[in-house]
């Protein structure tokens, strides 16, 4: 990893728009794309497929180490692989989410995964998309946006999402599923969800994904003298 690549370190809890802002950015500057979350996404699934208990500390922090993982950045789409199979649409169900959740608490986990995040860090740049990417993976990040909204607001975008997919979904579940996964995100231990210190806070709840991501570009080249 050569630290002079620069790292546009995105952060915050899910149905923020992370995942939308850092697409663009990356379209915006042509740099590569990391999605911290994906990865543990893909390590529950993993756990779920081969029943491995979400507090098997052990078998976790072995697994992560030896994870299958692959993006297919090709097309338009980035596509996520694990044993060479596209899962992409796997690990964004609410069960694969809250699996991710859980596991992430987890120090050894964290640990084994640290490095294969910080090995996306190559030229010409990174934009880097999870909860602690400019707190703990890229610390040294010469641009650091955390994204917050209102846990109903972002439970009302994901009701959204679902309902377009023709899932059939109450939102009360789904609020309920947010404001716990936030409680244990904010709450762990290690690497908790926490703006940086020197990052730009915005609160999405009320702005469109272009009020987001001008406010971001205007930020990003100050900071960047682009």
């Amino acid at each position: 990893m050569s630290k002079s690549v620069p790292v546009i370190a995105v952060d915050g809890p899910s149905g923020v728009g992370k995942g939308t802002l850092c697409q663009a950015l990356a379209n915006h500057f042509k740099w590569h794309l990391l999605d911290s979350g994906a990865i543990y996404r893909v390590l529950a699934l993993s756990a779920l497929q081969q029943n491995i208990a979400l507090n098997d500390v052990t078998q976790l922090a072995q697994l992560a180490l030896n994870l299958p993982l692959a993006f297919d950045s090709h097309g338009c789409d980035v596509k996520v692989l694990l044993n060479h199979v596209d899962v992409t649409k796997e690990i964004r169900t609410e069960q694969t989410g809250g699996a991710a959740s859980k596991i992430a608490a987890i120090n050894s986990v964290r640990t084994a995964l640290l490095q294969r995040q910080r090995d996306f860090r190559q030229a010409p740049g990174l934009i880097a998309d999870g909860r602690d990417m400019g707190s703990v993976v890229f610390s040294d990040a010469p641009v650091k946006i955390f994204l917050d909204a209102s846990a109903h607001s972002r439970a009302e975008r994901r009701m959204k999402q679902l309902q377009d997919k023709q899932n059939h979904v109450k939102f009360a579940k789904i609020l309920q599923e947010i404001t716990a996964r936030d409680e244990r995100d904010r709450n762990r231990t290690v690497a908790p969800l926490k703006p940086a210190i020197d990052a730009l806070i915005i609160d999405t709840t009320s702005l469109s994904i272009q009020d987001v991501f001008n406010q971001s570009i205007k930020y990003i080249n100050e900071k960047l003298a682009l």
